[in-house]
């Protein structure tokens, strides 16, 4: 919505000149705060950062939204990433997660001079959009995202937001502005855009559970690719081609993908835990190619009123497989499910069924949802999303599962949020080497319950 104290504004951005404007075409109007609103035939700039897989595809999307779109630069280290993406979005329709083609060829004007490559590439691509994608991998999130709220962007970007306390910080502080500046921020925890988890949160905080106090989240399932090393990379770029099994880079799979369950809870519960404890290991996934992460996690979760959430993700080949959320309350009970059965369930607590949600076959996809109403905003000119601290605390949850699996001690929510352990190189380039290295022997460090440290700096190191 807008901000009921600073209604639109009378004063124009632009005027549509000659036959347009006599044809009857809108004029853009300034808000306050320095947010605008696109007329009907205002171009909206989009630059992406990140041309990985779920980068083209979040840009597919944006560039699918009703409004009058133009990708018109794209940035990544790397440049066969960014030719891929390229091609995949200018040159042919691009098929989604789904199957669904997406033909956005004609909204991608990007020339070879507005495709940067390398470190600093996002900020030039930054400085010529509207509105930002930040889908690099998570540990480059924070400052790319301060450098876009510094220059007045709207952003989307995808989660999780960061990979260590201080990349938390700095997004936090960095939400603030966007909020002072009337930016709109969208983060990719799509299910916040799905509408069976928002019907299914509607009545959860309509008060239809009681009061929350339990809850089992899962993502447990195979894992996800590997890259050879290949001899003419560095170190650097190594890591950063298999950034999933780095945690400067990733988070481990506890931040990257688990998130999402945690989000959930932490979303019904409209609050964060204040203390977490856990276990985890390698037990299956622990070769030199996989990096320093763990391959299983288990996580207790309480919150400030004795309310408890067990977490359980998993990457072990021929395991179960679930990804879903139980919420308890002190009425009932909520089951969702994510790639079973298409139904949500919310039941007594003898077992009636009190209300359902059946997915429909043409259930709006919330991928493309969270792009349809960011755009819809910006070009109204609505200050509407603020997604960026829900998602940085939903990313120190993730964290903080983490430091509690990796130490085997119990973390509060203040210690972990003011960890001074940052996670990221202290130069970016090539020839530079990251703080996690390989031994002789070719295995990375792996975290030691009952030794690593995971909430300050030690000996300098």
């Amino acid at each position: 919505m807008n901000d009921q104290n600073n209604p639109l504004g009378l004063t124009r951005r632009d005027f549509v000149k000659g036959s347009a404007l006599a044809a009857g075409s809108l004029l853009t109007a300034s808000l306050p705060g320095g947010a605008y609103a696109w007329g009907i035939n205002d171009t909206i700039k989009v630059a992406l950062v990140g041309c990985g897989g779920r980068g083209t595809g979040a840009a597919a999307q944006a560039l699918a939204v009703k409004q009058n779109v133009k990708l018109v630069a794209m940035a990544d280290a790397f440049p066969d990433r960014l030719t891929d993406a390229y091609t995949a979005l200018a040159t042919r329709k691009y098929k989604d997660w789904s199957g669904a083609e997406i033909d956005v060829t004609k909204k991608v004007e990007v020339p070879k001079d507005r495709q940067f490559v390398g470190f600093d590439a996002y900020k030039k691509a930054i400085d010529l959009a509207d509105v930002v994608i930040l889908a690099t991998p998570p540990g480059f999130r924070p400052m790319h995202f301060e450098y876009a709220v510094n220059a007045g962007k709207h952003v989307f970007m995808e989660k999780p937001v960061a990979t260590d306390a201080p990349g938390v910080r700095k997004v936090l502080a960095a939400a603030e502005v966007a909020k002072a500046k009337k930016l709109n921020v969208v983060v990719g925890l799509q299910r916040h855009y799905e509408n069976s988890y928002r019907e299914t949160m509607k009545r959860i905080h309509g008060g239809e559970l009681g009061e929350i106090i339990a809850g089992q989240v899962y993502w447990n399932n195979d894992g996800v690719w590997v890259k050879d090393r290949d001899p003419q990379w560095t170190e650097m770029e190594y890591q950063m081609r298999n950034w999933y099994y780095f945690n400067w880079l990733c988070g481990d799979h506890i931040n990257e993908q688990h998130i999402h369950n945690i989000d959930v809870f932490n979303w019904a519960k409209q609050a964060y835990p204040v203390r977490a404890q856990g276990m985890g290991g390698r037990e299956v996934r622990n070769g030199k190619e996989h990096g320093e992460i763990f391959d299983h996690h288990f996580v207790e979760f309480e919150y400030a009123d004795g309310a408890v959430l067990n977490s359980q993700c998993r990457h072990i080949p021929g395991t179960m497989s679930r990804v879903s959320e139980t919420i308890i309350g002190t009425k009932g009970r909520v089951q969702t499910t994510v790639g079973g059965p298409n139904e949500f369930s919310m039941k007594d607590l003898k077992g009636n069924q009190l209300w359902k949600y059946r997915k429909a076959e043409n259930e709006p996809n919330p991928y493309q949802v969270e792009h349809d109403e960011l755009f819809a905003a910006v070009a109204k000119g609505e200050f509407k999303f603020q997604d960026a601290e829900f998602g940085a605390k939903s990313t120190m949850t993730a964290i903080m599962g983490r430091m509690a699996t990796y130490s085997g001690q119990l973390i509060t929510w203040d210690e972990a949020l003011n960890s001074t352990v940052d996670l990221m190189p202290t130069t970016l380039a090539w020839d530079a080497k990251p703080k996690v290295l390989p031994g002789p022997d070719g295995y990375y460090p792996v975290a030691i319950p009952g030794k690593t440290k995971v909430l300050q700096v030690m000996d300098g190191k």
